[in-house]
């Protein structure tokens, strides 16, 4: 029986490519193409989790195109515009110790160098200059700001997973 608990999200259906099923696929990895390393993929639906298996891919263009298995046709690609991809974590490359999945920074509490809760990392996103982290308040933080850090050597100190905690060198009034 499989755990969906461990569950992440690695990449999100697109529209239809072509006539015979194939879809564009939006990968969250950094490497795009890494996610056809990853097995045992599953789709989730109205109904739960489904096993979605592929049987080709290859880069098209800027991007990536799939066919599936559990896909036929282009009747039923067109109803998977959107659908998400899912693997379990345990199926992820190991990291060295100073690489975090964002996954598992979603939730840690954000402390700064002065003690105060800036709340919790409500997600993590890309621009084209760097990482960032988004932090939203909780019951505990310090105040009721929405916050935007810098994922930057110089921002952040220190990761804890153990204590679920972030240091960050990042004021409550910046």
């Amino acid at each position: 029986m499989q755990n969906f608990d461990n569950f992440i999200k690695i990449a999100t259906l697109k529209k239809p490519y072509g006539i015979k099923g194939w879809l564009w696929v939006f990968s969250d990895t950094d490497n795009r193409a890494d996610i056809f390393n990853m097995p045992n993929w599953y789709i989730k639906t109205a109904t739960g989790f489904k096993p979605l298996t592929v049987t080709n891919w290859r880069e098209q263009g800027a991007g990536l195109v799939a066919s599936f298995k559990e896909i036929p046709d282009r009747n039923v690609a067109e109803t998977m515009n959107g659908a998400t991809i899912w693997v379990d974590k345990a199926h992820f490359p190991k990291l060295d110790d100073d690489e975090y999945y964002w996954s598992d920074l979603v939730g840690l509490t954000v402390i700064n160098e002065q003690g105060e809760n800036l709340g919790v990392i409500k997600q993590m996103f890309e621009t084209s200059a760097h990482e960032i982290i988004a932090v939203k308040p909780t019951k505990d933080s310090i105040d009721g700001e929405e916050r935007l850090i810098p994922w930057h050597g110089d921002v952040v100190l220190n990761v804890d997973l153990t204590a679920k905690t972030m240091l960050v060198a990042w004021g409550s009034d910046y």
